[in-house]
């Protein structure tokens, strides 16, 4: 069964090149992948992810303001009954972002699942997806298992 990813750029950013190469990869390794493009809201992920029967949303950002873009994120997630939706976040997150580690830290209290920066090769994000996906699905058999990055 194919696995349905949304995948867009979030706010006023208009960094295309990222997520095309992205949604090729995605794809490529046998991913369902519905591209939301540049300036996408936090409700057009939100409903994407509804309509699609997504299990996992990938949020990406390259202006430096992903902390505005993304505050209230997973209440929207919460709100349409999606928590059980994995989600990521990675590019260039913060101006001047000095402690990677505290900014990959701000994310995850946010509650995305995985935070990734603009230097993450897209196979890795894979692998990370998938490996997250499965426990997903063990965890409904009655499994559980934690993978965090």
């Amino acid at each position: 069964m194919t696995k349905t990813v949304i995948l867009g750029v979030i706010g006023s950013d208009a960094h295309v090149v990222g997520i095309t190469i992205l949604e090729q990869a995605f794809e490529a390794a046998g991913f369902d992948v519905v591209n939301l493009g540049v300036q996408t809201s936090q409700e057009e992920f939100v409903d994407a992810a509804r309509e699609n029967d997504a299990e996992a949303v990938l949020v990406s950002s390259l202006y430096g303001h992903a902390k505005q873009d993304c505050e209230g994120f997973h209440e929207r997630i919460a709100a349409a009954g999606l928590e059980e939706v994995t989600t990521y976040i990675g590019g260039n997150l913060a101006v001047g972002q000095d402690d990677w580690e505290e900014t990959r830290r701000y994310f995850r209290e946010l509650g995305f699942d995985r935070v990734f920066d603009s230097e993450t090769d897209p196979e890795d994000a894979i692998e990370a997806l998938r490996a997250d996906l499965d426990m997903r699905s063990s965890e409904t058999e009655g499994e559980s298992h934690t993978v965090r990055a």
